[in-house]
């Protein structure tokens, strides 16, 4: 069986003055505090989200 492939995500900055879209897509990707992580299926949605608030996050394949 082959594994499926996972990103971790690391959010690195604050959502104070984020648009109420950014912070709801970083509560989607399951993240709750600075310097939280989590380790994500890698597929095209959770990717999209990613770039959509780039910003604030830092990811490790």
């Amino acid at each position: 069986m082959t594994q499926a492939k996972t990103i971790k995500v690391t959010q690195v900055k604050s959502l104070i003055g984020t648009k109420q879209s950014h912070r709801d897509t970083i509560r989607g990707l399951g993240l709750r505090h600075i310097n939280h992580t989590v380790q994500l299926e890698d597929t095209p949605c959770v990717r999209g989200m990613i770039n959509k608030v780039y910003y604030l996050v830092k990811c490790e394949a």
